[in-house]
């Protein structure tokens, strides 16, 4: 990984399926990127607010992701946790450049 200002270069762009969860460090932090359907790039804080599931592991639907362990719905784009479960995730600022996806600060 490499610094670009405030952003950490963590892999190709085509090294993330669509749909499917990777897991990677930035400073210290456990990150799920995800490659949504429509072609958006979300990053969001890797563990569940109810029993700190793997999110990288869950099934993505749409913006969404399901927690592997108990099936709670995280948007990926904001974070929350869809009713009638409650909780909110940390997401972050994704950038692809030059085919790269770099992640920034919390959102």
């Amino acid at each position: 990984m490499s610094m670009t200002t405030d952003k950490v270069k963590v892999m190709r762009l085509d090294e993330l399926p669509m749909q499917i969860g990777k897991e990677v460090q930035v400073n210290g932090q456990s990150i799920a990127i995800f490659r949504l359907s429509n072609g958006d790039v979300c990053a969001v804080s890797n563990r569940c607010p109810h029993k700190n599931g793997p999110l990288a592991e869950g099934i993505v639907s749409g913006e969404f992701v399901f927690c592997p362990l108990h099936d709670w719905k995280i948007s990926l784009v904001t974070g929350e946790v869809q009713k009638p479960d409650d909780g909110c995730i940390q997401t972050y600022e994704t950038d692809i450049i030059d085919g790269y996806v770099y992640i920034g600060g919390a959102k």
